[in-house]
């Protein structure tokens, strides 16, 4: 008999497609003390990589730079029946190099800022790299969950 996690895990296409839809993640890094730091964002993914950009003072960096675990998550759904998400733990890269930097700043900004073409799009990630940095998510663990699997089920 499957386990209940089994029944509800998602496969990495309706992963994808969750990662698709949902603009905003999650992320908590760890403080002096190792209390969390939670933060809210919005990111973009790179094969199994989630990236996101921030200040490069932010606490969440400073954190990163004593200790690169990181967790995130990733959810949508408001009724118990359509619940769906993707909880994350890893370690954190951080960017602040170019050309990298640039490179992967666009990368997110077209999924965040699709509205933004030719030199506009140009000159915003350029105003973005001159203080921010992107963080690459390096996934260790992927636990997933789609509820709308359990109520199809029964």
């Amino acid at each position: 008999m499957a386990k209940q996690r089994d029944k509800v895990k998602m496969t990495d296409e309706e992963i994808a497609k969750l990662f698709s839809e949902v603009k905003s993640l999650n992320v908590a890094t760890l403080d002096k003390h190792g209390a969390p730091h939670l933060t809210t964002l919005w990111y973009a993914t790179l094969g199994n990589d989630i990236l996101f950009e921030t200040y490069g003072t932010s606490q969440k960096v400073v954190n990163l730079r004593r200790d690169p675990r990181i967790a995130a998550i990733c959810e949508a759904g408001t009724d118990y029946n359509e619940l769906r998400g993707v909880s994350i733990t890893g370690h954190a890269e951080i960017v602040d190099q170019e050309p990298r930097l640039t490179h992967l700043m666009a990368h997110i900004l077209r999924k965040n800022h699709a509205g933004l073409t030719g030199e506009a799009f140009d000159a915003h990630v350029a105003q973005m790299v001159r203080k921010r940095v992107v963080v690459i998510i390096h996934p260790d663990k992927v636990m997933s969950w789609d509820h709308r699997k359990i109520a199809a089920a029964a």
